[in-house]
């Protein structure tokens, strides 16, 4: 009899504590459901729940659900949201520009070299990220932006000529004098108020984005796109540093072994998705402006000269310039 109590009573305690144990992240994104990278995150989400036998499952929240991406970062900073998979908000440190100086990366092989594992960029990022209390676990790599327009586009290989066309670029300083540089009217506009914007002819176009971005939120209204390679676009996974420090070390390890291998898998195929996205973008209805490498350097070089010297003086000039030096060492070889 008395065995028997013990049993129950263990048994109670195993029941009790072992829901106790399991823990489900909340995980931010900024496409809709449909989207190739909520596929890549159930994908991960799936690895996380094997890897950690369950004791950490993750919920996806798609389409900016929780927030936009400038009020998720704040929101992974202070333990309120868990994860999230996005753009850097440069609110928070202005420093995180340094991630999306236009036409940093010339080619794929440039981008994984300062952004992929090892990458200058990235571990600057993880160091910034750091002390706002939020570990990246990842960076993602997206495209190369381009143009997209609502109508024919106007000497798209020429920088130096004024186009008389306004679009919309995120508010963000780096983004603003590129618009200037290539010879754009430059509006500043939230995401969620673009489409909008260009569907009533508030604007023409919209920079900031690249082929996937526009054909997942902007197909409707682009008449003409532009692969102008105006910036590399990479998001990172980022987790509040309250969250992974409740994990246990063998689910911390877990995590950050699913991180890795997501990051893997997506720097494996980013660049065929890229030229697969222009063609979804050709299918519904947009021309493609091809431009030649003169064109894409002549762009390149006047914004380096015009764009660059200004973002540096907002994030520091020793310490971007630094930085900068670093990327270019490391993309010399690519």
């Amino acid at each position: 009899m008395k065995h028997y109590f013990l049993s129950a009573a263990t048994a109670a305690l195993v029941a009790v504590a072992g829901p106790a144990m399991a823990k489900e992240l909340k995980l931010s994104d900024v496409r809709p459901a449909d989207a190739t990278i909520n596929k890549e995150l159930a994908a991960f989400a799936d690895d996380v729940k094997t890897g950690t036998n369950g004791d950490v499952t993750i919920k996806l929240f798609p389409s900016s659900e929780l927030g936009n991406y400038t009020t998720v970062q704040q929101r992974v900073s202070v333990g309120a949201v868990d994860m999230a998979v996005q753009p850097a908000a440069t609110d928070a440190d202005r420093r995180m520009q340094i991630s999306s100086f236009p036409y940093l990366a010339q080619n794929w092989a440039q981008a994984k070299a300062i952004y992929g594992p090892g990458g200058i960029i990235r571990d600057t990022m993880a160091e910034l990220y750091q002390k706002q209390d939020i570990t990246m676990l990842a960076a993602y790599p997206v495209y190369f932006g381009g143009i997209a327009l609502n109508r024919e586009a106007v000497s798209p290989g020429q920088p130096d000529v004024k186009k008389g066309i306004k679009v919309r670029v995120p508010g963000i300083k780096s983004f603003q004098l590129l618009g200037e540089a290539l010879g754009y009217i430059p509006a500043p506009i939230p995401f969620s108020d673009a489409f909008t914007a260009v569907q009533t002819g508030v604007v023409d176009g919209v920079i900031g984005s690249g082929a996937e971005g526009y054909y997942a939120s902007f197909r409707d209204v682009t008449q003409t796109y532009i692969p102008a390679n105006t910036h590399f676009e990479v998001w990172y996974m980022i987790i509040s540093n309250e969250t992974l420090n409740a994990l246990s070390p063998e689910d911390q390890s877990a995590l950050k072994d699913a991180a890795k291998q997501f990051e893997a898998t997506r720097w494996g195929v980013a660049q065929e998705d890229q030229g697969k996205n222009e063609q979804k973008l050709a299918d519904a209805g947009a021309s493609i402006v091809k431009l030649s490498d003169d064109q894409l350097a002549a762009m390149a070089k006047k914004v380096r000269a015009e764009v660059w010297p200004v973002i540096l003086n907002d994030i520091g000039k020793d310490w971007g310039n630094g930085i900068l030096k670093q990327a270019e060492t490391a993309q010399g070889t690519n």
